[in-house]
């Protein structure tokens, strides 16, 4: 059992894991690209099936021009506070393996699942570098796609907002009132031994 940041494990976990936690009061303070590049580089070292990495990043870092871009993809709710990020990222997965167009193209099963293996390395690396990362379904999927000229073969999987943690009173009163670290399900209703349980 490890107790941190106001929740407890059944088992003996790393700290880090109960520290790592997804906030919306952000400072809004300016990212240097290299400290935001240090937390990719973290990202793009998961595990990934075949050695295929089909992760890719997109990321715009709040003081540039293209800040306002970012932030328009986003949903209206998530705008709200996720403006006062230091930095946004989209993460998209590539849905095949092999040359585009070629013999070797053929469909891949652990696309999303690499991806989402490399956003948790983001995420720790984050808390670890002092920031905290934030992941988002709240997205414009399409939306995106077209903005960035996105081909055919690759999904837009999320958006992450990067930044420093500031006090909750930046969030409006709704957010203040979620802004928390969440608990989690007990492990016996997602871990089973030998058999599936739907629930």
């Amino acid at each position: 059992m490890t107790k941190s940041n106001h929740r407890e494990s059944e088992y003996p976990v790393d700290p880090m894991f109960l520290d790592r936690w997804s906030p919306r009061a952000f400072t809004g303070e300016i990212i240097e690209e290299a400290q935001l590049l240090g937390l990719l580089d973290a990202a793009h070292w998961a595990p990934s099936s075949a050695n295929h990495q089909p992760w890719r990043f997109i990321y715009g870092l709040k003081g540039l021009e293209s800040w306002e871009k970012f932030v328009a993809l986003l949903n209206d709710s998530n705008q709200e506070w996720a403006r006062n990020a230091s930095a946004l990222i989209f993460v998209v997965s590539r849905a095949f393996t092999g040359a585009a167009g070629s013999a070797e193209e053929k469909p891949s099963y652990t696309h999303s699942f690499d991806a989402g293996a490399a956003w948790g390395h983001l995420a720790i690396q984050a808390r670890l570098s002092g920031f905290y990362a934030h992941g988002m379904g709240g997205i414009k999927h399409e939306e995106i796609s077209q903005a960035f000229s996105i081909p055919e073969g690759y999904r837009v999987e999320a958006g992450v907002a990067v930044g420093r943690l500031a006090d909750k009173s930046v969030l409006s009163e709704r957010n203040q009132a979620r802004e928390f670290p969440s608990r989690r399900k007990p492990l016996s209703e997602v871990a089973f031994n030998g058999r599936f349980v739907a629930n």
